[in-house]
């Protein structure tokens, strides 16, 4: 993982289990390998520390099967 790479976090609707947790983290991944990401079930938000675009790792995400909105 790059030092100082921005936070970015998604809103991400359909996450009900850690199987949908660790597929949207393969997503993440894919786009930025060293990506550091942090899935939160409850509030279905996802943490990344990464170089990637919000709205690109939204799209990625939403055609994964998921409903992905950036928040910051």
């Amino acid at each position: 993982m790059s030092e100082g790479a921005p936070e970015v976090v998604l809103a991400v609707q359909g996450m009900t289990c850690g199987g949908c947790a660790n597929a949207v983290t393969r997503v993440v991944k894919k786009i930025d390998p060293g990506a550091e990401v942090s899935v939160d079930l409850a509030n279905a938000r996802v943490n990344a520390r990464t170089s990637a675009d919000a709205h690109g790792l939204a799209e990625a995400i939403t055609k994964a099967g998921y409903e992905a909105v950036p928040l910051a």
